[in-house]
């Protein structure tokens, strides 16, 4: 991207940290640099809106076949996250400042301007907020039912773990289409993964959502590739189904730079194939498992057949 943000010490906790091996990426992970007309009009869009995208904070790997087709997944309540997880190029500290009362506007507006039938809706971790921010989500959905009413919309929150349970109401509440928390990794990973967050109360938040809302649509992921074995990544797929999560997301895990958890090995695109079997045959609606899957990749494309197979589990049931 060429005005990334890039801070001088974007990632100040792994500063000291030493330098872990990156190895070649195979073939099957290698993507196009972005360009074209539509990548130009969402740049632009961005821009123009002062708009935080994942897409670019996070470096994903299909930044330019997603903006090329007016994609863009929104992030809100800054750049900055209060949490230092060991995967994520997320810039991580002290946020500088209070929550933008009017970026949910903004957002509505490009979205309506984009025309898009369906967005993506994301955050950082704002551990500093009582609320976590979950008034902030519900303010964008609503924003965006005003400016865009035929668009479907997908959250994807964070844990609200240090929030009263009550948090999680506003948010469903405000009904999103799709409501989307990634467990990330196997439990046995955290402390070295996600050492700010507890799998079990990421598991519980879903399984909560659906107590709220059976109607609304959860959903979850994990990247492979940190070190963990089939077994942990099945008894993931249980869990999940445990908590009745509707659609996984399965990904393989890019390391940001030298000083991020090393990749521990590169997941063939046949193991992938095989855990989208398993995980269907487990009672998923919709199973999304492929090297460059990430949680919004062809999010709209996939709402739509997580629509149909609910609709055909109801009439074969």
């Amino acid at each position: 991207m060429r005005d990334l943000k890039i801070p001088h010490q974007r990632h100040p906790e792994k500063a000291h940290k030493p330098d872990n091996p990156q190895p070649k990426k195979p073939d099957w992970i290698r993507v196009r640099a972005p360009s074209g007309a539509g990548f130009e009009e969402t740049y632009k869009t961005v821009r123009e809106n002062r708009l935080v995208t994942v897409c670019e904070e996070a470096g994903c790997p299909n930044v330019g076949e997603c903006w090329s087709q007016g994609h863009a997944t929104m992030m809100i309540m800054g750049e900055v996250c209060t949490r230092a997880c060991t995967f994520c190029n997320i810039a991580t500290g002290k946020p500088p400042e209070d929550l933008d009362a009017f970026e949910p506007g903004r957002v509505a507006h490009a979205v309506q301007k984009l025309g898009l039938n369906h967005v993506v809706v994301t955050s950082v971790d704002r551990d500093d907020i009582e609320d976590g921010g979950a008034e902030h989500f519900a303010q964008t959905i609503r924003a965006i039912r005003h400016r865009s009413p035929s668009t479907t919309i997908e959250i994807l929150t964070p844990d609200f773990i240090r929030c009263d349970p009550s948090v999680l109401e506003v948010v469903v509440e405000a009904r999103p289409d799709v409501f989307n928390h990634n467990l990330e990794t196997v439990p046995g990973l955290y402390p070295e993964v996600r050492p700010g967050a507890r799998y079990f109360h990421s598991l519980r938040l879903l399984q909560r959502v659906k107590e709220l809302d059976p109607t609304m649509f959860t959903k979850s992921g994990i990247m492979v590739g940190l070190g963990e074995d089939k077994q942990q990544v099945v008894q993931v797929m249980e869990d999940m189904r445990a908590a009745d999560i509707d659609f996984l997301t399965i990904g393989q895990y890019l390391q940001p730079t030298p000083k991020h958890h090393a990749v521990d090995r590169f997941v063939h695109p046949d193991e992938f194939a095989t855990y989208e079997k398993i995980a269907y045959n487990k009672g998923f609606l919709m199973v999304s498992a492929t090297p460059l899957t990430r949680s919004s990749y062809h999010a709209g494309d996939d709402f739509a057949q997580l629509k149909e197979a609910r609709l055909s589990k109801v009439q074969t049931s």
